[in-house]
Parts: C-alpha cells; structure tokens; sequence
C-alpha cells in the first residue's frame, strides 16, 4: 500500500503528469488524426510547465502555505524532545556523510540540533526508515549529528516509520505527555501538525527549509522560468494531495467505525489504543545509541 501510494502521487505531480500530457498529444499528431487536438494538448502542457515554473505564480501559492506557522523562538517552557522528520538520503562512502543527507534532510537536521544546543537536557529524535539501503535514515541523520557535535546519548531513533502518519504514532509512545519540538519543513508542518495532534500529541511546531520568497529584484530571477521555481509548485501540489488523503483517510477510518458500531475516539484514545499496538517499536529505539558508528 505505502509503495502503491508513492507511486500514484510521483505520477500525479506536475512535472510527469504534463510530460504526459505532451506525450499523448504527440501520439495524437503522429498517429491518428486528431491532429488539431494533439497540437492543443501539446500546447496546454507547455503553457502549464512555464506557468509552475513562474516565480510570481508558484511563490504566492507556497508561502500562504509555509507561514502558516511562526519560525521556533526559545522560550522558558522546557523542552523534553526535539523531534526531526525524515526525509531521504543515500549511502556512499565516497562523499562527506552531509552530502549523503538530502538537502532537505541536512535543512531539517540543522534546525533540529539548533534547538537541541538551546537546550542541552533535551533528547533528539531522528526518524526515517532505510528506503531500500542498508542504512536507516534515522541513523544517517544521527551520523551527521555526532559530526557536528551532539552527544549519541542524547539521541533517539525511530527507524521503522514509512511516513508522518507512522513517524507521529511512534513518537508518541516516546514522548507521552513531555514537551515536543517538532521540525520539519514549513510546506509540510501543516499536514505533521495534524498527524501528531491526532495521535495525541500537542508539539511546539518549528518550521525549516522555507523555499518561497517575494523580496526577489533581479528580473532575471524573478520574471523568468527556473527549475526551483518548478520545485516550489510541486511541494505545493504534494503537500495539497496529502492534505486530501488524510481527509479520504480519516473520512474512511469514520465510516467503517459507524458500520462497525464502533464509537467514535477522541485523538487520546486512539493514541492508548494505538501505544498497546506498537510496543515492539522500543526495540527500534536506542535511548542510549550505544551502536551509533562514527561518521565515515
């Protein structure tokens, strides 16, 4: 399910969707002969790849987005637990382990360990699964933070979650009722703001990696076709399809109960109902992270 997920949301974002589009009208031109409607898609799918691809048009969306939730500002309420969200990486012992790290891993990583040093008493939790390597995100990101000086025994993993729905139910057998910092990147703290209040937990968000921006006055940077322009529409377009699964989801989830005659939990139900499911997950956490090698 999570594979077929992640392959019917690559094919609906932007760019391959209109490749797409551009292709079959192609086909249409060579082939058949609908020749003017091929043309007109053609013409469509080039429109709409210089349109997201715009800074004007695809900032405006992503920063409504983005600043949905105020930067993390040290306060005198303590903090328990810095927790960063994955993201991706790769494995290669020819590169510095920070280039291993997506750049969007490195930018949520920094943030966290930011906070962290704001208050040493507090633990890091680094979460990710290994994507198909034989290293776990979560410890990829542990590696770079030993690198860059948090100590391993303030550092947490959780190195089964897939997703933030799995990575919020996880962290909240970890943290229960302390004080959670979550980072992750600004276009995605909405959509992880409802999955860790829904699995019962109340963080303190602190978003990273904002991409858009309108204090821009080079024209030419500003006014012509970019591909991190195109990057800033298809977060937007991601973050907005995953806003609409959680709704089907939970609207599911809500119909099923009825039929069942189940009633219906409140999100701190769940999360008990959830925490008596998952008590292997303490096997996939190293409060101490005695095993954590060394950056390479």
């Amino acid at each position: 399910m999570f594979e077929l997920k992640k392959l019917i949301s690559t094919l609906l974002m932007p760019l391959p969707a209109l490749l797409l589009l551009g292709f079959f009208g192609l086909f249409l031109i060579w082939f058949t002969q609908r020749k003017g409607f091929g043309s007109f898609l053609v013409f469509v799918s080039l429109l709409l790849m210089t349109l997201v691809s715009f800074q004007p048009f695809t900032s405006s969306l992503l920063m409504k987005l983005e600043r949905q939730y105020e930067p993390f500002l040290p306060t005198e309420e303590p903090v328990d637990y810095v927790m960063v969200l994955g993201h991706g990486h790769v494995v290669d012992d020819e590169i510095p382990p920070t280039s291993e790290l997506s750049r969007v891993a490195l930018m949520r990583l920094a943030e966290g360990i930011r906070i962290h040093f704001m208050y040493p008493t507090s633990k890091l939790i680094l979460s990710g699964y290994d994507g198909g390597y034989e290293v776990s995100h979560a410890r990829m990101l542990a590696r770079v933070a030993m690198a860059l000086g948090v100590n391993k025994n303030n550092i947490l993993l959780l190195e089964t979650a897939k997703d933030t729905w799995e990575e919020a139910f996880q962290a909240a057998s970890v943290v229960g009722d302390s004080n959670l910092v979550l980072v992750t990147s600004a276009n995605h703290m909405p959509r992880a703001m409802y999955e860790f209040e829904n699995a019962g937990l109340n963080p303190i968000p602190a978003p990273t990696n904002f991409m858009a921006q309108k204090e821009i006055h080079q024209p030419w940077i500003k006014y012509g076709p970019r591909a991190q322009y195109l990057e800033q529409f298809e977060r937007y377009w991601h973050e907005n399809l995953g806003q609409l699964w959680q709704r089907l989801r939970d609207k599911v989830a809500q119909q099923e109960a009825v039929l069942d005659g189940d009633p219906v939990t409140s999100p701190e139900q769940t999360k008990d109902a959830v925490l008596e499911d998952i008590e292997e997950l303490d096997q996939a956490i190293n409060p101490n992270a005695d095993n954590l090698a060394p950056a390479n």
